[in-house]
Parts: structure tokens; C-alpha cells; sequence
């Protein structure tokens, strides 16, 4: 199971919409998403809104919370997501087996049965996070709760019976262009993931979409590597966004 989990205030402004790289890393069964950390007043509702938008098309959940609430709010999105998508599939299969029986009509003991079964996958599904840190300007007060939620997030995982893998990115790189930096690679051990930004350079530009783009790289050929042969092949990957509609 494949998820972004994108922390952010908002406001992109730089390459593609971040809706329709939700969308397309939603097709591409991994879902977003969003914590938002907002400031007040009228950049703050904006920013709100494209939260709100982005998890959407991501086929997630969205919450906009202070930094004390935020790595309750990951652990909590997170665990939700996984959830939602198990009883997705096993209703999806309830559905070839009985036709248009869904899990509400079951008998109370079948029920019961189908329900300790979507709670034991939901402990045992192996599980891939990546964080994709919104690391512009105006996130820079809000820098180090983010790094403390990270931790709380790993830990939490690492509870899990399943293999949980956690892998962090900010946005955007040092280099014009440089769209997604990766920080952490997969890894299962929390203490890997300590003084992730010490040398973090905050910048102004907001290229979300762009960087959920990379992230969906990542997934497919584990490097962010603009390079890849795909790229050059106009009946997949970036020209499949011309088909979108959000």
C-alpha cells in the first residue's frame, strides 16, 4: 500500500496544478494526503482550500491543524487511509462474490467475520509513506514540529505488525528546476530520521505539483533521477496529463 503524505500551507504557484498530480498519483494507486499548517486571514483560506482539493484528487483525507496537533494528524490520516482502502478492496470483493451485497447487509456474524479480517490487514498491509515537505519561505517557523511529527509518525508505524517504510522529501531543491529533494530513503528505523532539515535553505517558490510528480517517480524506479526512459515514450507518463480532467 502506497501513500504521499504532503505537509504543507498551501498556495503552490509554480509547474503543474498539485490537483491533477494528486489525480494522477491516484491512478496510479498511490494516495494522497494532506496536513495543512495555515497561517490566518486570506492566503490561509486559500491555501486551505487547495488542501482540501489536492487530498480530493488524491483519493485522501485532508486536515488543517496547529504544529502542537500535527503529528497526531499524520498518524491519524495515515492509519484512516490504510483503512478506507482495505474496506474499499474487501467490499470490491464482497461485490464478485454476493453481486450487490455491500458489508452493512451482511448477517451481524458474517459481518463480525469480514471486519476482523479488514482489522488484521489493516495491521499486517505492508505499508510505503513518503512525506513530501513543504519547505518554501512561510513554512520555515513551522519547520521544527514537522521534524518532531516525523519521529512520532516512524514510531508509530514501526507498532504496526506489517512492514511500514517511511521516506522523506522537501520541495523544492537548492538548484533552479530542482523540483523534490530526497532526504530519507525507505527506511523502517526512526533513528535515521533525526536533524532531517539542520541545512535546509527555505525558498519562496511553491512547486507542489511538480514535486508530487517526482514523488510518483520514486515509487516507479526508486530515484529521482529526471532521466528515465519512459520520458521520452508519448503514450505514458507525463503525456497522460494532458487526459486529465479534475
Amino acid at each position: 500500500m502506497k501513500q504521499i503524505l504532503l505537509i504543507t500551507d498551501g498556495c503552490s504557484n509554480v509547474g503543474t496544478s498539485p490537483v491533477l498530480a494528486a489525480a494522477h498519483a491516484f491512478q496510479e494507486g498511490i494516495t494522497v494526503n494532506v496536513a495543512g499548517v495555515v497561517d490566518y486571514g486570506t492566503i490561509g483560506e486559500l491555501g486551505s482550500l487547495e488542501i482540501a482539493e489536492i487530498a480530493k484528487a488524491g483519493g485522501g483525507v485532508s486536515r488543517v491543524v496547529g504544529t502542537r496537533q500535527l503529528a497526531q494528524t499524520m498518524q491519524m490520516m495515515t492509519r484512516k487511509t490504510v483503512v478506507q482502502t482495505i474496506h474499499q478492496a474487501v467490499n470490491k470483493e464482497l461485490k464478485q462474490i454476493l453481486g450487490n451485497t455491500a458489508l452493512e447487509d451482511l448477517p451481524p456474524s458474517q459481518r463480525s467475520q469480514v471486519v476482523q479480517v479488514v482489522d488484521e490487514m489493516t495491521e499486517t498491509t505492508p505499508l510505503q509513506v513518503a512525506l513530501l515537505i513543504d519547505a518554501s519561505a512561510s513554512m520555515k517557523p513551522k519547520l521544527s514540529a514537522v521534524e518532531d511529527a516525523i519521529r512520532d509518525l516512524m514510531l508509530s508505524l514501526q507498532a504496526r505488525e506489517g512492514i511500514s517504510e517511511l521516506a522523506v522529501f522537501h520541495f523544492p531543491g537548492r538548484r533552479s528546476g530542482e523540483d523534490a529533494v530526497l532526504d530519507s530513503d525507505w527506511t523502517r528505523d526512526a533513528g535515521a530520521l533525526r536533524s532531517l532539515f539542520q541545512r535546509l535553505q527555505m525558498k519562496g517558490a511553491t512547486p507542489t505539483g511538480p514535486a508530487i510528480m517526482r514523488v510518483i517517480d520514486f515509487f516507479r524506479y526508486g530515484t529521482l533521477d529526471e532521466h528515465q526512459p519512459w520520458r521520452g515514450n508519448t503514450d505514458e507518463g507525463e503525456g497522460m496529463l494532458g487526459d486529465y480532467v479534475v
